[in-house]
């Protein structure tokens, strides 16, 4: 066997084992929201910790399959194109917000005058 044989092998058994981690997510949400339901006499921070620790374990089991793993690699690309981002300065993000103002005024003022016009000669016509 080759060793991209091999390593294609392995992802197909990863991705058989995907339905019961899925099935072990649903689970354990489900878990998260009758428990909440069936101990509501007990103290809201305990519930609490209860949701959050059973959404958590069933964040990182949804993380370990093939979408999972996607959507990691995802994440770490848009971080990595985020920090490639020229981010304006201060004088032009201002610069910029006065002409959009300015467009949008211009705008709406041509806006009124057609519609002020538009009403003045449908009423004109309409007597």
């Amino acid at each position: 066997m080759k060793p991209s044989s091999v390593k294609h092998g392995a992802e197909v058994q990863q991705a058989r084992h995907d339905g019961l981690k899925w099935a072990a997510v649903v689970a354990l949400l489900v878990v998260a929201v009758v428990g909440n339901t069936y101990f509501a006499d007990i103290g809201l921070l305990y519930r609490v910790l209860g949701v959050v620790v059973s959404c958590a374990l069933a964040g990182l089991i949804a993380l370990t399959t093939t979408k999972g793993r996607v959507v990691v690699e995802l994440a770490i690309s848009a971080k990595k194109e985020i920090q490639r981002v020229v981010w304006p300065t201060r004088p032009e993000t201002i610069q910029t917000t006065a002409i959009v103002l300015v467009a949008v005024l211009v705008v709406g003022l041509m806006l009124w005058l057609i519609d002020t016009l538009l009403g003045w000669a449908m009423s004109g016509v309409s007597g």
